[in-house]
């Protein structure tokens, strides 16, 4: 059986390729990281104004700006590129990263989709039709959806649009604890149409306040004998 040569030399110390020498405490940015801002070295402005509260705020060289945040061994993020010169903040990139990411979470939960419902009438709607359909949306309302309504007019129908004017009016109306009208009815091409968004609904938890009764004047005074 052949036997391996045995190697008696000094061994290769492990992780033994040189280092990047990009300052301590200094953000080395991951390829796989996307450019959303510029940091330290990719920086090209000549000047830069600085803001934050570990710093003197004003207009610093690049090379000085760069000095103070080494100093401080954080980095400098570039915050506002388009500015004339360009804003720059001294923090640690990860942690900006994070309150970046954070404040885009809050403000998207802020933003309410806004849901509109239809409800369509015909121009001779009978009064159950219109009940049902009233009902229906104030539930629409009550939890916070817009709501278009409409009359179709289907062929010669067209004749009765006072009709189905003053049945969008109407229906309005019944919905004004519940919805404002947000436009008068509009006809376009075979529909006419209004538009209503919730109210805010007050608290019905809260009990109203009892009046309270008239003073005479002739309290502690009694009459009888």
């Amino acid at each position: 059986m052949e036997k391996k040569p045995f190697w008696n030399g000094p061994k290769k110390p492990m992780n033994s390729g040189p280092r990047p020498q990009n300052g301590r405490g200094r953000f080395d940015r991951n390829k796989k990281d996307k450019p959303e801002h510029a940091v330290n070295d990719e920086i090209r402005a000549t000047e830069v104004r600085l803001v934050g509260d570990n710093v003197e705020e004003g207009i610093y060289p690049i090379a000085k700006a760069l000095s103070i945040a080494d100093a401080q061994e954080l980095d400098l993020i570039e915050i506002a590129p388009m500015a004339n010169p360009p804003v720059c903040r001294i923090m640690d990139y990860q942690k900006f990263q994070y309150q970046q990411r954070k404040r885009l979470k809050e403000q998207k939960a802020k933003s309410t989709k806004v849901v509109v419902k239809e409800i369509r009438f015909g121009p001779q709607t009978d009064e159950h039709d219109y009940n049902f359909k009233l009902k229906h949306v104030i539930g629409f309302l009550k939890e916070g959806s817009k709501v278009k309504s409409y009359v179709f007019f289907k062929g010669r129908s067209i004749l009765f649009k006072e009709q189905g004017e003053v049945l969008l009016l109407r229906f309005a109306n019944d919905l004004e604890e519940y919805g404002k009208l947000d436009q008068m009815p509009v006809l376009e091409g075979k529909r006419m149409t209004i538009m209503l968004s919730p109210k805010k609904q007050k608290d019905q938890s809260k009990k109203p306040k009892e009046p309270k009764e008239p003073k005479t004047g002739n309290e502690g005074n009694d009459d009888t004998k």
